[in-house]
């Protein structure tokens, strides 16, 4: 099982994030060790930075590579949602000095994972997901607003990486990315419901 994330997959979080709009998919990987679905999240020392990602995740549910786009819907058939936790100081010297920054974005736990729902159940191009943080909405999102769409995503990595059944895809975050502190309590919802509780400790 693999954990495929793709970056700067909402206009105004690339906005937030000081960042291009990307023209093709940036997607980068997590290992297994980091899905965590406890209740509770420790936060790591080497970080005095970390920031919640909210994201809507896809379960791939069919082996496949260089996936047209066209069929790319028979390949996952629940979505759920998940964190992407990002150690932003460690991340930022990375980036300074042009070196990869899986260090601030794959370490152990840092991809908490929620329940999950047939994707028949949800208007695909429609679903509204939110994180709170100590009960305060902090991020709001639909994926009406993706750049790039779930079958886009699936096509477009599947030239890169072949896909195995029990993958998952982390589909990006709207804006509101910030600052997460031992103590706080993070729920993620998906249309309203609760999927997602974190304790940071």
């Amino acid at each position: 099982m693999k954990i495929i994330c793709i970056g700067r997959n909402y206009a105004e979080h690339a906005k937030e994030m000081k960042a291009d709009l990307p023209t093709e998919p940036v997607f980068f990987m997590k290992p297994d060790t980091a899905l965590l679905k406890e209740n509770d999240f420790y936060h790591p020392d080497f970080t005095k930075d970390l920031h919640h990602e909210i994201e809507l995740v896809l379960k791939i549910c069919k082996a496949g590579k260089h996936i047209e786009e066209e069929f790319a819907g028979k390949y996952y058939d629940e979505i759920g949602l998940g964190i992407d936790f990002t150690a932003r100081d460690v991340q930022a010297k990375c980036k300074e000095k042009g070196l990869p920054w899986e260090k601030a974005k794959a370490f152990d736990s840092s991809a908490p994972i929620g329940k999950f729902v047939k994707k028949d159940t949800l208007q695909l191009n429609n679903i509204k997901f939110e994180l709170k943080v100590n009960g305060e909405s902090r991020q709001l999102g639909n994926s009406s607003d993706l750049i790039f769409s779930f079958d886009k995503v699936i096509s477009y990595v599947s030239k890169f990486v072949s896909l195995k059944v029990g993958d998952l895809i982390y589909t990006g975050t709207p804006e509101g990315v910030g600052q997460v502190k031992i103590g706080d309590k993070l729920e993620g919802f998906l249309e309203g419901e609760s999927f997602l509780k974190l304790n940071v400790k």
